[in-house]
């Protein structure tokens, strides 16, 4: 019989916890609405959508095409919440809402975990773009 699966509520919040101290230093500055960096050779641009007193939601978009086999490039939504200084992955370019949870099989072939996936993703790609990453814009910084 097969395990059902539980999420890991402190690894997830651990998890935005991250996102959040790293994305917060690379958003735009003053009144700029974005941002380019360029890691490697891949450009790419974080946007602010919408931004509140309590949250900002920023879209995250590789610019140049994505290598041969990839199907798409990086393409993130992230609500960044500043009262809990968290930021979690609303949507990517496939999926419009992650579940927290999915059932398995389902149509999308998505993993049980496929949330906390695609928010593992997004912190192991800032700590690649703070660490090798430059700005293409002035009101943009790398720390």
């Amino acid at each position: 019989m097969r395990q059902q699966y539980v999420v890991d509520f402190p690894a997830i919040m651990r998890t935005y916890e991250t996102n959040y101290a790293q994305l917060v230093s690379l958003l735009p500055r003053g009144e700029s609405e974005h941002c380019h960096y360029v890691v490697f050779e891949d450009e790419y641009q974080l946007r602010i959508l919408e931004q509140t007193r309590y949250t900002t939601l920023v879209h995250i978009t590789q610019q140049n095409t994505p290598p041969a086999g990839v199907e798409t490039g990086t393409d993130f939504t992230v609500r960044l919440y500043h009262d809990a200084r968290v930021a979690e992955v609303c949507a990517t370019g496939q999926t419009a809402r992650l579940k927290a949870k999915y059932d398995y099989p389902n149509s999308k072939m998505y993993q049980q975990n496929e949330k906390h996936q695609v928010n593992q993703f997004l912190r192991e790609w800032l700590t690649h773009c703070l660490r090798y990453g430059v700005t293409k814009s002035a009101a943009c910084k790398l720390n």
